[in-house]
């Protein structure tokens, strides 16, 4: 059975524990690129944009966070991440999922940009995004509404 997943408005006191986050997901991601951790949190405290921000929970306990944020149309994913704990329990996709619903509500497209090495790409795919772009890095990624998810893996 899922959790059920709260989402609440980040606070000014949440971003130690997103930052947490971001740097312990990102941890492999940085050092397999080679980037450097001292311009990446620089990089962090500059996106990290307190009205995008929501604060994800299970049971009273904040378990993750995500930020986005609507332009033109697009509803644009720019972090989601879930402690390691709660990992591989389906919430990331529970999330998404919901994500989407509201979207497609809105009647918008959700956007979303993922490192090429990032195991969540392939989260991405089950779900319905499809490659629109890519540079040396990332992947440039779309869901319109009413795309069907990938039924393989």
């Amino acid at each position: 059975m899922l959790a059920q997943i709260g989402v609440r408005h980040a606070s000014p006191q949440d971003y130690e524990f997103c930052e947490r986050l971001y740097f312990a997901g990102m941890h492999q991601i940085i050092e397999q690129l080679n980037l450097d951790r001292n311009l990446q949190a620089a990089s962090f405290q500059r996106q990290w944009i307190l009205s995008e921000a929501r604060i994800l929970a299970v049971d009273g306990i904040d378990i993750g966070w995500m930020q986005s944020s609507v332009q033109d149309g697009e509803l644009f994913l720019k972090q989601l991440f879930v402690d390691g704990p709660h990992q591989n329990r389906g919430i990331g996709t529970q999330v998404m999922r919901q994500l989407i619903a509201d979207a497609e509500e809105a009647r918008h497209s959700v956007g979303l940009h993922v490192v090429k090495i990032n195991p969540a790409l392939r989260l991405y795919q089950r779900l319905g995004f499809r490659i629109i772009g890519e540079d040396d890095r990332k992947f440039f990624m779309k869901h319109d509404p009413g795309s069907a998810p990938s039924i393989a893996n």
